[in-house]
């Protein structure tokens, strides 16, 4: 039975010319755990091999549906099991020949991004993923397609600042082995914690451990969507405001409902959630930070700007639910500052500080994403500044994570550039103060006292 009549349609196709309408990406989850071997080259060829043949018709799945519904689906993306549970004894070279094995599937089946090169360590670290965690920065650097995560804390586990510690090492690594390339490799790298094991976005896109052996989740897009339904309101009160973007977010969800169902029938691949995020693009008229605008602050950044937020966020996930049974993923409001026109412009002109940005991530979906700082920050204040965000998602019981930029080279005010999706990211000011005594104590933070739930 279809459920959705030519109005839908017709009321779809004025969001994707006027709006900004899209879906971001179809991402497949692959499981690889049948793909385990105690040898590296066979590993690697099954790795290969599964990803190639259950992803074969992806790309071209995608192009149809596009093509079907005029609805423009940006990424063909795949995810994988999390590495670090199936590298069994690998070494860090060994690794390393794994990331390129998921490189060279991603190439051949011709999608845009490969997540999964990831690692599980909220309470600790077991051989393999202390061994992944060691790879990470060769691995980014000399592959296009990867991308990578680390978990390093939950709410029932508490945050493992062992893995914090690394995690900002191999930041900074990163930043120095593709210097050459504006540091891009970081943009490749999250930190997360409570990762969600279906999140179709990337950098932190993996396929959990209770996730079938291949399935379809959908990010869907639409700040533009958004932003103009504001202003098409005009003078309301915030009550109104808020039923107007739970009404939009609804329209948006069932479009990424429609592309999710339809692809898992083409690919007879089971459908599994349609992430509702708010993902903005540098594009003009596709930003979070001018949905907050026409909400009416001066300058996204400003003082009301957190509560403006939280509105948004809680009326996307009413909105989203009504839509679809399977939302799941991050599903929110994304804040990435290099991917996000208006918050570009905020930076430049001195409202959006990375003060506030942590403040934000409190009530929004992910965290301090796609920012870049100074070149010569060092690894301590790197690393304290993932303990602060991560510290918010684990006291909360939401999913928070940090995608932070060194930029080799250069200093506040400068920009890095990325192009495409990425965007330009004017480097931002960050206090230096040393958190390093700190840091370095290691160990974990216990579990906050709610996690205590059973």
């Amino acid at each position: 039975m279809n459920l959705y009549s030519n109005v839908d349609i017709l009321e779809t196709i004025n969001m994707i010319r006027s709006e900004n309408l899209d879906i971001r990406t179809i991402t497949m989850g692959i499981s690889l755990f049948d793909c385990v071997s105690d040898d590296i080259g066979t590993l690697c060829d099954r790795i290969y091999d599964k990803i190639t043949k259950t992803a074969q018709n992806l790309v071209q799945t995608g192009r149809d549906i596009e093509k079907k519904y005029g609805v423009p689906i940006i990424h063909k993306r795949v995810s994988v099991t999390p590495i670090s549970l199936i590298g069994g004894r690998a070494d860090p070279d060994g690794y390393v020949k794994i990331a390129k094995a998921l490189d060279h599937a991603a190439e051949s089946v011709g999608i845009n991004f490969i997540g999964g090169f990831t690692a599980i360590t909220q309470k600790g670290m077991t051989l393999g993923a202390a061994s992944l965690l060691e790879a990470i920065p060769q691995a980014i650097s000399e592959t296009k397609f990867l991308c990578s995560s680390v978990n390093a804390a939950s709410t029932k586990a508490g945050i493992n600042m062992d893995a914090i510690v690394k995690c900002a090492g191999i930041i900074k690594q990163l930043a120095y082995l593709t210097k050459d390339d504006q540091s891009i490799g970081c943009a490749k790298f999250v930190v997360f914690a409570n990762a969600p094991d279906d999140n179709p976005f990337m950098a932190g896109a993996f396929n959990g451990v209770g996730e079938p052996e291949s399935v379809i989740n959908v990010g869907v897009s639409g700040p533009g969507v958004v932003a103009s339904a504001i202003r098409r309101a005009g003078e309301c009160d915030l009550s109104a405001l808020a039923e107007i973007v739970k009404k939009t977010a609804f329209k948006i969800t069932r479009v990424g409902q429609l592309v999710a169902r339809e692809a898992s029938e083409k690919l007879n691949v089971p459908f599994g959630i349609v992430d509702l995020s708010l993902a903005p693009t540098p594009a003009i008229g596709d930003s979070v930070a001018h949905i907050i605008e026409e909400m009416g602050i001066e300058k996204c950044g400003g003082c009301g700007t957190t509560a403006c937020l939280a509105i948004l966020n809680d009326a996307v996930k009413k909105g989203g639910v009504m839509a679809s049974s399977h939302v799941g993923g991050l599903s929110g409001a994304f804040i990435p500052v290099s991917e996000d026109a208006g918050m570009i412009s905020a930076v430049t002109c001195g409202a959006l500080s990375i003060e506030k940005l942590e403040a934000m991530t409190a009530v929004c979906s992910v965290g301090l994403d796609m920012i870049a700082i100074p070149g010569d920050t060092p690894e301590a204040v790197i690393g304290g500044l993932i303990a602060d965000e991560i510290s918010i998602g684990v006291v909360n019981t939401k999913t928070t994570a940090v995608r932070v930029i060194p930029a080799y080279g250069k200093k506040v005010g400068d920009k890095v550039s990325f192009g495409g999706l990425l965007g330009d990211a004017p480097v931002m000011q960050i206090s230096t103060y040393s958190p390093e005594k700190f840091i370095s104590r290691g160990g974990r933070i216990p579990a906050p006292i709610h996690s205590l739930k059973n």
